[in-house]
């Protein structure tokens, strides 16, 4: 299968590139294979008109739960911080089951998708008791058929409320349990390769919800098999006072002595670090995960991006699980980035490429994907494409790359390809009723809250 991309109004290799106006792109099999000027058409390519386009790398989002997408804007919980949200929500995500994984991972994905994303993470975590079937199984089923890169979290908790966690006991596991069916995901699903289409990160929730035992193993455990690690960290004050209470430490000094710390390992949010800290990430060069949609919906603080970046620490974007973003959407997530930067930095705080840097190829390599976030001749052919030729950027040409995060009034891609695939075509997904999924979730996503209700 080849597939040619003509007459890019302007293309972007990387973020520190300048632009090439006016080419084209071949894709041959899962892989760009050239780039250039009036590439020659051959029989049987699928072409692609992509004047008045602006090509870029596909994003990459690490930090999402894709079954929140079920239980957003709920007005019980909408002006609720953290851990009261937490609380609240537990009630609703204990009756989780197959077709509920299913079709939040679905609708996540396809979100994910329309709005130029092409690798994502989700960080699941939540594994209620008597759930008949196999919760990572399900999620690479939905992302194999809607054609995402995907390298998920087999997360974990093990601290209900008894334990002084905050979820309920029915959604917990053992230590024994987490980390059997830990190095279970690992074999049957984990990929080694450049270009993998399925990874596995091991993802202790948070100090909150897991224990101490159980981090310091999971951190062995994945360095076993070569696999990455994340978690919740430093989100708010209160889990820094939970865990001075509960251990008598920062939350990073705990991660120092569970071995969760390292090149390995990428932490979600990362908003409460003081200086000597930040400059202990960056000696270990430990990555951080922002995701300002949440972190503004929940009031929980602003990440110190453009230092974490000056220090050479890996920042890259996560839009977060959608009942505290209320959207998956990869890049309105990049433009968030910029804008949430400048309110605590000022107006030249942080970049619009700077922002799609954190969510292309920083967020490739945070995944562990050696040839994804960039558009390179034997590099992976993921690739986002958005029509500026429209109201919404009329005006600003000049920057058509940069108008993807200044401007723009819906972050729908024309394209998305996946490992040389269309996957999103004219704006619609293509391995998925939107229409019937729109109305599947929302049936789902009653029925989950009915149940709450009725235990009340």
């Amino acid at each position: 299968m080849a597939m040619l991309l003509k007459h890019a109004r302007a293309l972007c290799t990387s973020m520190e590139e300048p632009i090439l106006k006016d080419v084209d792109l071949r894709i041959e099999g899962s892989v760009i294979s050239e780039i250039g000027k009036e590439l020659r058409e051959e029989e049987g390519d699928t072409i692609l008109d992509c004047r008045g386009c602006v090509v870029m790398p596909g994003m990459v989002n690490c930090h999402h739960h894709f079954y929140q997408t079920l239980t957003r804007n709920l007005p019980a919980v909408q002006d609720a911080k953290l851990f009261d949200w937490l609380v609240y929500l537990y009630e609703v995500w204990k009756h989780i089951d197959k077709e509920a994984v299913t079709v939040s991972s679905e609708l996540a994905i396809s979100e994910l998708l329309r709005t130029g994303c092409t690798a994502t993470t989700d960080h699941h975590y939540l594994y209620p008791r008597g759930f008949d079937g196999d919760i990572m199984a399900l999620q690479f089923d939905a992302a194999d058929r809607l054609g995402i890169r995907f390298s998920p979290t087999r997360g974990s908790m093990s601290k209900s409320r008894k334990d002084g966690g905050l979820p309920p006991d029915s959604v917990v596991q053992t230590e024994e349990e987490i980390l059997r069916d830990s190095e279970r995901c690992i074999k049957q699903f984990h990929d080694s390769s450049p270009m993998a289409m399925h990874k596995i990160v091991l993802a202790p929730c948070s100090p909150f919800s897991v224990t101490k035992e159980c981090m310091k193993e999971s951190a062995l455990l994945a360095r076993r098999y070569g696999v990455r690690l994340h978690t919740h960290l430093c989100e708010t004050v209160d889990e820094e006072d939970d865990c001075r209470k509960a251990y008598g430490l920062r939350p990073l000094e705990l991660m120092e002595e569970c071995g969760l710390i390292g090149p390995d390992v990428f932490y979600a949010h990362g908003i409460h670090f003081n200086d000597e800290e930040l400059k202990h990430l960056a000696e270990t060069h430990t990555g951080i995960c922002h995701c300002p949609a949440s972190n503004m919906r929940l009031g929980s603080g602003i990440c110190r991006t453009r230092e974490m970046l000056d220090l050479g620490i890996n920042v890259a974007l996560g839009v977060d699980g959608s009942a505290s973003n209320d959207s998956s959407d990869m890049l309105g997530e990049a433009r968030l980035a910029m804008l949430l930067a400048r309110v605590k930095y000022g107006s030249t705080a942080l970049t619009a490429r700077e922002a799609l840097k954190m969510a292309t190829v920083n967020g490739a390599r945070m995944l562990g994907f050696e040839k994804v976030g960039e558009l390179r001749k034997g590099w992976a052919a993921d690739i986002a494409v958005f029509d500026v030729d429209d109201l919404a950027y009329a005006g600003a040409q000049s920057d058509p790359l940069a108008a993807l995060v200044f401007c723009g009034d819906s972050h729908i891609a024309k394209y998305t390809i996946v490992n040389g695939k269309i996957v999103v075509d004219n704006g619609h997904v293509v391995g998925i009723d939107e229409r019937r999924l729109t109305k599947k979730a929302n049936e789902v996503a009653k029925r989950l809250l009915d149940c709450r209700e009725s235990e009340k």
